[in-house]
């Protein structure tokens, strides 16, 4: 008999398609939807949400677009499945994402980053700026670079680790096929400090979002990453 954990993607760009190939591979997921498989939400066309698909999964995950997303929650959340949600960008509507996520009763969760390595980087930052703040002698930097077909800039990366750090700002570079690199350096006259994520491939993403599936899929409520990593 088959337990697998029904996953619906919503998206099917690189990220998509990343999380489809580890489920493909997977004794404990399979994909039984994909919604917007031909192009990005924003192309679409007449691509559109796979309503019949989504309601017979555990746990939908989005990564799509800013300009779609909270139509997408909706509407995933009107069927009463949880949500994974990767896309960033809409954070300011947060408030009607709660107010939704209580009105249908599912669970929902939501990062700008679903890597392990870089929700550890985050701890190390935030320990960091804690340390750094007693002593007034030390400036602050970031930089982050992502591939030039990243759409966001600054990244939502980016914008949790400044979050972080009153003031933090970064400088954004979208070029090349860099998957994501944040650094952070700690200056002063006398010595600095530099610290550093480099993501080499998409991986650590899917797996760290199926790893969100796992442990949104029978909770209700709202969630982030910092949840899964306690």
């Amino acid at each position: 008999m088959n337990h697998k954990t029904k996953i619906a993607l919503i998206g099917y760009g690189k990220m998509g398609q990343e999380i489809d190939a580890l489920c493909r591979d997977s004794e404990v997921f399979e994909v039984v939807s994909i919604s917007f498989k031909n192009n990005l939400p924003a192309q679409a066309g007449n691509d559109k949400l796979d309503l019949k698909g989504i309601a017979k999964a555990d746990i939908a995950i989005d990564f799509t677009s800013k300009d779609v997303v909270l139509k997408n929650i909706e509407a995933v959340a009107k069927l009463g499945v949880n949500l994974v949600v990767g896309t960033t960008g809409w954070y300011k509507d947060l408030e009607m994402v709660k107010k939704l996520v209580t009105k249908y009763k599912i669970g929902f969760l939501y990062s700008p980053n679903f890597s392990i390595g870089a929700n550890i980087f985050f701890k190390m930052i935030d320990s960091a700026s804690k340390l750094f703040a007693k002593f007034p002698d030390y400036d602050v930097y970031g930089l982050e670079i992502h591939h030039k077909a990243k759409l966001d800039s600054p990244s939502g990366t980016a914008l949790k680790i400044a979050e972080k750090i009153k003031g933090l700002k970064f400088t954004s570079v979208r070029a090349g096929r860099n998957p994501g690199f944040h650094e952070v350096t700690f200056d002063s006259s006398a010595d600095g400090i530099t610290l550093s994520h480099q993501a080499y491939n998409r991986s650590g993403f899917g797996k760290g979002a199926l790893v969100a599936a796992e442990f949104i899929k029978n909770k209700k409520g709202i969630y982030t990453f910092d949840d899964v990593m306690k």
